[in-house]
């Protein structure tokens, strides 16, 4: 019976010494929780307004008639006065490209009395690749000139001038550098509210590089926008 006893003091012992010892574990542990959970998450912005250094400059032209050989022939006739109007505008030859006209037979998807005059209809397009943007922002008023001459030109969505902006990787480091100091100016401003110090960043990730025209009627001009998100730590 003594012995009983004896084991069931020491036992309630040890299982005693272990409760505190336990329990100050697991104190430390919070602790150490919730020192490492102090910090905040920011977001930092950068943007850029800059010029676009390539534009996209598609002329794209129809003709018809009823023999192959001289919807051919007007293809040559029209693509060299476009031709001579680009090198007037001051744009190289090796700027501009030709490609390959489509024809279409009309009497194909047309039956009866409907017909048009003419059996068949090509497209091609005229594209200028250049980055002299003024050359072509002087030059696409002018087009006029090209109607007066005979040259059905057929803008339309699909080809629509474009100016872009190429050299992304020269701006990335100032951009990403200008995005994380906004960051930081943000979480600073957030310890100083909440009576802490920013400290060392614990993560940080970079979004993706937007590039878009300044407006509708400026595509030429890029607005670059960039959003770094950054988690800092927080000491007292």
């Amino acid at each position: 019976m003594n012995n009983n006893v004896l084991a069931a003091a020491i036992l309630g012992l040890f299982m005693a010494v272990g409760l505190v010892l336990g329990g100050s574990y697991f104190n430390s542990a919070a602790v150490s929780w919730k020192a490492a959970d102090r910090s905040v998450t920011v977001k930092g912005l950068a943007e850029r307004e800059i010029r676009a250094d390539l534009a996209l400059w598609p002329l794209h032209f129809t003709v018809t008639g009823n023999d192959l050989t001289g919807v051919q022939r007007q293809i040559d006739n029209q693509a060299a006065t476009i031709r001579v109007f680009l090198r007037d505008a001051g744009f190289a030859d090796e700027q501009v490209t030709l490609t390959s006209p489509q024809v279409t037979d009309q009497y194909a998807s047309n039956y009866g009395n409907q017909r048009p005059d003419n059996r068949y209809s090509a497209e091609s397009t005229m594209l200028v690749r250049t980055d002299n943007i003024d050359a072509v922002k002087q030059a696409m008023p002018r087009v006029g000139s090209l109607i007066a001459k005979g040259v059905l030109l057929s803008p339309n969505y699909n080809y629509r001038t474009e100016f872009l902006f190429t050299d992304l990787e020269s701006i990335k480091p100032d951009m990403i550098a200008a995005a994380t100091a906004d960051a930081r100016a943000a979480a600073r401003q957030f310890a100083e509210d909440s009576g802490s110090e920013v400290g060392q960043i614990r993560s940080a990730s970079q979004g993706y590089f937007s590039i878009q025209d300044l407006d509708s009627y400026t595509p030429d001009i890029k607005k670059v926008r960039v959003v770094t998100t950054i988690d800092y730590a927080l000491d007292d």
